[in-house]
């Protein structure tokens, strides 16, 4: 029998050996050989598993370093009645109940199976084209469905970003004008970096009957959409979606993520946040990223990724910078931040000076002559508050805020103020003809100028009697007929 030579592996071979095994290693992840791997249609997907979707404001969590699975998505359409402002009712027409729908995260590679579902009680048949998938229609041609029935299809994720989803079913600008769109959020491999907080906001155009304002159930209109006059541009399917108690919220030093969508139908969102600048934004929700951003444009049918770092607690407002949607049509949100102060980064008022340059005039009240009509009467202290809280959130929330607590040094508070509920006589000439100089609100001193108000007698009641009804005020009730006496001079 022949002897068995051993040669024994030096030092330096098994070094080599070691090297060449973590490299063959790298390319095999989870039992993926990534050296076979081309493109995003070649990731494999594994075990199945069901889609977490979340109502907005609220987004899944990240889909971190997970691989690519069989994603089921389980969506319902519904046809159902709310509340587009006070007193203004609408039959929305949704993805899971809410506008905007049900937002979707998914992985590159991810292998959806999408099951859209028509309850039985909607009049109408619906599909659904989501701009993330690479087919006909975008999946609108696999998904018609009438009502009382179920559409499965099926699609890979192939390009990372944030897209728009929406009905195609003709006349296509009438159900996206109803409110029928969403996002779908494709990670990329590696998936997001992780921020503090993230939230969905998306922008709306709406079309009724009726003028903006105008209380009751208001079916859309559709030459007013043909003609892009639109009597509401909202965020998140009503006035006051993201304001007062359902306000966005953060605490200083963290960072915002927030994935902002433009439903349309038809308008073009010039998306801001005041007393912030974005430190990044996914341009058009894809991978080119520009960094400190005032505005950033957002088409009809378009997303974008904005980041943001909180340096100082305050309220700080989401706003189509098309400003007049913001504060006339309700394109207007809230991000409450809680914190200690950073005089470093922003000091307040230091100093409030005169300044009468030579030659400067008086400065005046705008005014006008017109009284506008009277609209439907309030019948109830119930309807009068809600009524009144319409045309605040429409006329006053700019400057005070959503709770009445005013702008430290700009703008005095609501909430509580000895100067509103020591004479109501006065609280109603000053909304109707404005008031200019100095004035003290609760000890403090505040110089700034309140326009006149183009208001009814009726309005005016309706909006004094919310704020004296609200914030620890003294809960008086205020009528027409009192407006009216401060109006002829009685």
């Amino acid at each position: 029998m022949k002897a068995i030579k051993l040669k024994f592996i030096t030092p330096k071979t098994a070094l080599y050996i070691v090297a060449a095994f973590i490299i063959i290693s790298s390319c095999k992840t989870d039992g993926i050989d990534k050296t076979k791997i081309t493109s995003s249609m070649d990731i494999p997907a594994h075990v199945e598993m069901k889609a977490i979707l979340t109502s907005p404001p609220n987004v899944p969590p990240p889909t971190a370093d997970r691989v690519a699975k069989k994603l089921i998505v389980d969506m319902e359409i519904l046809e159902q009645e709310g509340e587009l402002t006070n007193g203004v009712k609408y039959v929305y027409w949704t993805f899971g109940g809410t506008v905007p729908g049900s937002f979707i995260r998914t992985k590159i590679g991810d292998e959806v199976e999408f099951h859209l579902k028509n309850h039985p009680d909607n009049k109408l048949p619906h599909n659904i084209d989501l701009h993330a998938v690479t087919g006909p229609g975008g999946g609108a041609e696999s998904s018609f469905v009438a009502p009382g029935h179920e559409k499965v299809f099926s699609f890979k994720v192939l390009n990372p970003g944030l897209y728009v989803y929406h009905c195609a079913t003709a006349p296509v600008g009438m159900h996206i004008a109803n409110g029928m769109y969403g996002l779908i959020l494709v990670e990329p491999e590696e998936g997001l970096s992780p921020v503090d907080k993230e939230y969905y906001v998306m922008q709306g155009d709406f079309y009724t009957k009726g003028k903006h304002g105008d209380r009751g159930l208001q079916p859309f209109d559709m030459q007013k959409a043909v003609d892009e006059d639109a009597d509401y541009v909202v965020f998140n399917g009503s006035v006051g979606a993201l304001t007062g108690d359902n306000a966005l919220t953060a605490n200083v030093g963290e960072t915002v993520r927030l994935y902002v969508g433009n439903g349309g139908p038809n308008l073009v969102s010039s998306f801001h946040v005041i007393g912030e600048i974005f430190d990044k934004v996914h341009v058009e929700g894809g991978d080119l990223i520009n960094e400190n951003v005032q505005t950033t444009l957002i088409p009809a049918g378009g997303a974008a990724i904005v980041e943001f770092k909180v340096e100082v607690p305050g309220s700080f407002i989401l706003v189509d910078h098309s400003i007049f949607r913001a504060f006339n049509k309700g394109a207007l949100g809230m991000l409450k931040v809680e914190g200690e102060e950073n005089e470093k980064v922003y000091s307040g008022e230091q100093r409030d000076d005169i300044y009468l340059p030579e030659g400067g005039g008086i400065q005046t009240m705008p005014s006008t002559n017109e009284i506008p009509e009277s609209e439907i009467p309030a019948k109830s202290m119930a309807e009068r508050m809600e009524f009144g809280k319409q045309i605040y959130m429409q006329t006053c929330f700019a400057c005070h805020l959503g709770e009445g607590q005013g702008i430290a040094h700009a703008f005095p508070p609501l909430a509580n103020s000895d100067y509103l509920n020591a004479d109501v006589t006065r609280a109603i000439d000053i909304v109707l003809n404005g008031k200019s100089g100095e004035i003290t609100v609760n000890g403090e001193k505040y110089n700034s100028v309140m326009t006149a108000q183009n208001l009814s007698d009726e309005e005016i009641a309706n909006v004094l009697t919310y704020v004296y009804n609200s914030w620890g005020n003294s809960k008086k009730e205020v009528t027409p007929a009192m407006v009216k006496a401060v109006r002829s001079g009685n």
